[in-house]
C-alpha cells in the first residue's frame, strides 16, 4: 500500500484521533490552569458549541465525502499546481505546502473581518462570551463550507500534495485548539512559544470586544504572519483578566449560547460599514 493509498483509507480516523487527544488535553489543562473565569455556564456554552461542532462535521461529510485529501490525490494524480508543474521533491514540496497554506489561512481570516458579507458569517466564532477550546471550533456552517472552498483552490493551484494536506488539516485544528484555550502559561515560556507559533495569550486579544484589539493577530498556526504584516498586537490593553470577550453588539444569551440563536446570527441586524476600520485608539487616557 503506497502512502496515498494509506492516507485515503485512514485520513478521517487520523483526523479524529487526534483532534480528540488534543481537545482532552486541552479541557484538561483548563480545568488545571485556567487564564480567566467564566461568565457563562459551561455546561450551556460546551452543550450548543460541541452540537454545532457536530453539525459542521455531518456537513461537510456530505457534501465533500473526500475532504481536502481526496482533491489532493486528484491534483497530484492529475499533475496539476505549481509544485506538480516544477515536479518539485515530496519533503520540500510538503514544508512549502505547510508554508504556504497557513498564509491563505490568514488571508481568508482577514478577509472575514474586512468583508461585511463574510463578517456576518464570521461573527458567530466571536460573538462566543466565554474563550475556551469549545470556541476554537465554533463556526457557522456557511464559514466552514466556504472555508473549504477555499481551501480546495489552494490545493489545486499548489499542487499540494496528500501528506502534506493531512499534516496540515492536523496541525490547523490542533492549533486552533490550543490557541483558544483558556489555558495559563507562564509568561517566559508564552513569550518565546509566539516568536513561532500563536499562543492562547496572542490570539485571545483577537477576541476582545474593542474593535481594534479584534482586528488584529489574525494568525491561527504561525506568529509570522501577523508580524509581517502589521496585524500584530502584544497585549490587551485591559489585561487578559480583565478584557471583555465577545462583541458589544451581540451579548443576549439566546443568540450567542443557545444553537438556534447561533445559527441565525448571520441573519440578524445590519452591518454599518466594514468589520475592519482604522486600528488606532485615540481615547483622552492613551494619548
Amino acid at each position: 500500500m503506497t502512502y496515498s493509498e494509506f492516507i485515503a483509507h485512514h485520513e478521517m480516523s487520523i483526523h479524529i484521533g487526534f483532534s480528540f487527544g488534543v481537545f482532552t488535553l486541552m479541557a484538561v489543562w483548563e480545568l488545571m490552569a485556567p487564564r480567566r473565569s467564566l461568565t457563562v455556564s459551561k455546561v450551556v456554552r460546551w452543550t450548543n458549541n460541541l452540537g454545532l461542532v457536530i453539525l459542521n462535521t455531518a456537513i461537510l461529510r456530505l457534501l465533500f465525502p473526500a475532504a481536502a485529501v481526496g482533491v489532493a490525490m486528484f491534483t497530484s494524480a492529475h499533475g496539476w499546481g505549481v509544485l506538480n508543474h516544477f515536479a518539485v521533491p515530496l519533503p520540500v514540496a510538503v514544508v512549502l505546502s505547510l508554508v504556504a497554506l497557513d498564509f491563505i489561512i490568514y488571508l481568508q481570516h482577514v478577509l472575514m473581518h474586512a468583508v461585511p458579507v463574510l463578517w456576518r458569517l464570521h461573527r458567530v466564532h466571536h460573538a462566543d462570551p466565554d474563550y475556551d477550546v469549545t470556541t476554537g471550533s465554533r463556526f457557522h456552517p456557511i464559514e466552514i463550507v466556504l472555508s473549504m472552498l477555499i481551501k480546495f483552490a489552494a490545493i489545486v493551484v499548489l499542487g499540494a500534495p496528500p501528506l502534506a494536506v493531512v499534516i496540515f488539516e492536523i496541525i490547523l485544528n490542533a492549533m486552533s485548539l490550543f490557541n483558544h484555550g483558556n489555558v495559563r502559561l507562564p509568561l517566559g515560556i508564552d513569550r518565546v512559544l509566539r516568536l513561532i507559533v500563536v499562543t492562547p495569550d496572542m490570539h485571545r486579544v483577537h477576541h476582545s470586544v474593542e474593535g481594534n484589539e479584534a482586528n488584529s493577530n489574525f494568525g491561527f498556526n504561525l506568529s509570522i504572519w501577523d508580524r509581517i504584516c502589521g496585524t500584530y498586537i502584544d497585549q490587551p490593553r485591559k489585561g487578559h483578566s480583565a478584557m471583555t470577550i465577545g462583541i458589544n453588539d451581540y451579548r443576549e444569551p439566546r443568540l450567542v449560547s443557545w444553537l438556534p440563536g447561533i445559527l441565525a446570527l448571520p441573519f440578524l441586524g445590519e452591518v454599518k460599514g466594514y468589520a475592519i476600520n482604522r486600528r488606532e485608539w485615540s481615547t483622552p487616557e492613551d494619548k
